[in-house]
């Protein structure tokens, strides 16, 4: 197991923070540690909505998706949101409501579609990044 490496990504803008998923099992208990500093000047709410979108994200990346992955939190103030995106190395369309996992499995997109303001898919020649823009009330600062 590699361990989990934080970058900070200058050509997104000083507030995007990327995490590096090296990990072979997803590390989402790092992820949402890191996360939960990330996002600390947002509500208890807020800040729930947007773990529940990376966890999601993230465990997708990793049912779905092929190595190399990460996520990244683009932290905007005006208007107040957080942009999640999750890369992974694959093509594959995202589905929502069905999963190749099992009859009770599925359900990810749909949580994320209902948090969401908007979320999508964007395939590019390394693979694919799902993103997602949870609103929120305060504007946020890059905690890290």
């Amino acid at each position: 197991m590699r361990a989990v490496t934080l970058l900070r990504e200058d050509a997104s803008g000083p507030s995007a923070l990327t995490m590096d998923l090296a990990d072979e099992v997803p590390p989402l208990t790092r992820v949402r540690g890191w996360a939960r500093r990330v996002l600390s000047d947002l509500t208890d709410d807020e800040v729930d909505d947007c773990l529940l979108v990376v966890t999601e994200l993230v465990a997708n990346a990793y049912d779905h998706g092929e190595a190399p992955r990460r996520v990244r939190l683009d932290l905007s103030s005006r208007p107040c949101s957080v942009r999640v995106e999750v890369d992974d190395a694959t093509h594959g369309e995202v589905v929502v409501g069905t999963s190749r996992l099992g009859e009770h499995r599925g359900r990810g997109m749909v949580l994320v579609a209902y948090l969401s303001a908007a979320w999508s898919v964007e395939f590019h020649e390394r693979g694919k990044t799902v993103w997602a823009e949870v609103s929120c009330s305060a504007p946020p600062s890059a905690g890290g």
